[in-house]
């Protein structure tokens, strides 16, 4: 195996406990904060493994889904926000 691909390899491991540990969280989170974290965390992830599969086979055909994510992310996290602040306040 080239280091690329044991760098890879060991990148595509890391990525799948950060995403087990951030399915069990939204899974088991006591609350609807540590739930919406866990999303976050899992997005970012999903994210970053995008990002790792385009740099080692370089291309860029993954770019707008990694776009689109982030997005997603923004708006879920600024809504969430809006969620609780409305039930804080009432």
């Amino acid at each position: 195996m080239s280091p690329l691909a044991v760098m890879g390899l060991l990148a595509g491991i890391m990525f799948g406990i950060g995403a087990i540990a951030a399915i069990v969280r939204i899974i088991t989170g006591p609350s609807i904060l540590d739930r919406a974290l866990a999303t976050d965390v899992l997005l970012a992830i999903a994210i970053c493994g995008l990002g790792a599969e385009m740099a080692i086979n370089r291309h860029t055909d993954t770019l707008v889904v990694m776009l689109v994510l982030a997005l997603f992310a923004i708006v879920g996290s600024i809504a969430i926000a809006r969620f609780i602040s409305k039930e804080d306040a009432s």
